[in-house]
């Protein structure tokens, strides 16, 4: 270990103990101030958490009076523990324990990011290209390809565009190919990522480089690669001075994709025609069925050699997320593991929805894990899918898979560093690391002990993903 990583391990340690001393706190105030009264205080503060999930879930689950019941719960639960600590004289020292509580999360997690493995993608000089092409979708981000003029600054720097037409429906894998056979020697896209996955797919059919603009919505996958998502025109840098990434690309059936994809009750409600403009009301309106009734399409899923029976939910991402939370897990540190990453979600009533939500990563109704292969089977000949947020409908069963390594992306070379993502949150790690029985942290999951993500591939190989 060099000098500046015993620096980074000496500096986690310190947040770790901090954390422990900042959560030994919080409960000595309840004790010290409230006495015998300390541990009803943090009863009666835990039973409000406990009927705000509770009323969620009848907020998802149900109509009419049991819906409305159940907002009133959400918000009348933590409302009336916030007035039982005013009456009562608490409401200064369960706050304070609350700070305590905050502090303690906040410096663990700090340390265990500090801790944990710092590799990550290889990157590797690249000559910049004689005849790029890149496909814009003018629609896409509420049109950001028009607002910073990345059509004209990329034909600057000598890239030839092409526009689509929105109006109608257009080949996109069909008009990359047919750029490949013109000679284009690097394929790029500003649009969405549903979009972005069947180019890569098409550049990484013929081994050309591929470049991401981030010009959609949300650009999960532009984020993952580093990419700077504010200004899109930052990553027409690597047009110019780039730097090379290998990373994997997923596969459902034959469909491409470069983050996720989506089984069960998400993938069911963004197919009602309603969705896009509708969101949170086409999902009100469509989830009690799906959840409790006769529409909700009950999968069995074969996550290499683990069985998962009667799953509600299904997420498959092209390699790991960071957090084993489904509430949290937001980015993946790196895309070049070879591995699928499989979050399921199954909850039968109100008390696994509390647990869910008290318990998020650590819940019995969730599983996490790896896999280099995921089929999925229903008793309907045939599945909604969500694939990088486009609806579609496959027949059973679905197979998903990931091809390592096939997709060579072009990325600048001076681009935004992502922040480290988040680690899970386990208390174990923490304590391990405060006494200094820990060197480094790796992301571990539920799945009876093994790791659901890997630091490296060579992990992932000798745990046989």
């Amino acid at each position: 270990m060099d000098t500046s990583e015993a620096g980074t391990m000496a500096r986690a340690r310190l947040l770790a103990r901090m954390a422990l001393l900042c959560a030994l706190a919080a409960v000595a105030i309840l004790l010290a101030f409230t006495g015998a009264g300390g541990p009803l205080t943090l009863v009666i503060g835990l039973a409000g958490l406990v009927a705000a999930a509770v009323g969620a879930w009848w907020v998802l689950a149900h109509r009419g009076v049991l819906r409305w019941a159940g907002a009133l719960l959400a918000v009348g639960g933590p409302a009336a523990v916030v007035v039982f600590y005013a009456r009562t004289g608490l409401w200064a020292v369960a706050l304070g324990s609350l700070l305590l509580g905050c502090a303690a999360l906040a410096c663990a997690r700090s340390a265990l990011r500090r801790a944990q493995p710092s590799r990550g993608m290889a990157a590797i000089p690249c000559a910049a290209p004689v005849r790029p092409v890149l496909i814009m979708n003018p629609k896409s981000g509420d049109g950001k390809v028009g607002r910073f003029g990345l059509a004209e600054r990329a034909e600057q720097l000598g890239a030839r565009v092409l526009l689509l037409d929105t109006s109608v429906r257009i080949d996109v894998a069909a008009l990359a190919r047919q750029a490949v056979a013109e000679g284009a020697d690097l394929l790029g896209v500003a649009g969405g990522d549903g979009t972005q996955a069947l180019v890569a797919a098409v550049a990484a059919e013929h081994d050309l480089p591929f470049m991401v603009i981030s010009a959609g919505t949300r650009n999960h996958f532009a984020m993952d690669l580093g990419l700077d998502r504010a200004d899109p025109t930052r990553c027409l840098d690597a047009l110019t001075d780039a730097e090379e990434l290998t990373v994997d690309l997923g596969m459902v059936a034959d469909h491409p994709f470069v983050n996720t994809a989506s089984f069960g009750a998400y993938a069911q409600v963004i197919q009602d025609p309603d969705y896009r403009a509708a969101k949170a009301g086409t999902a009100l309106n469509t989830l009690p069925d799906l959840l409790l009734g006769d529409r909700g399409e009950r999968l069995d899923v074969h996550v290499d050699g683990t069985r998962l029976e009667s799953q509600q939910a299904l997420l498959v991402s092209n390699n790991p997320y960071a957090a084993v939370d489904p509430l949290t897990a937001g980015r993946r540190p790196r895309l070049d593991r070879g591995t699928l990453g499989v979050l399921s979600i199954r909850v039968d009533g109100t008390a696994q929805a509390a647990e869910l939500a008290l318990r998020r990563g650590q819940a019995t109704g969730l599983h996490v894990l790896t896999a280099r292969q995921v089929t999925i089977h229903a008793a309907a000949a045939t599945v909604p899918v969500a694939i990088d947020g486009e609806a579609l409908i496959l027949s059973t069963p679905v197979t998903c898979r990931i091809m390592p390594g096939v997709l060579r992306v072009r990325v600048p070379r001076n681009r935004p560093r992502r922040p480290v993502a988040n680690p899970p949150l386990d208390w174990r790690h923490v304590i391990d690391l405060a006494l200094g029985r820990s060197r480094s942290i790796s992301h571990r999951g539920k799945r009876t002990g093994e790791p659901a993500g890997t630091s490296d591939r060579e992990q992932a190989d000798s745990e046989g993903l």
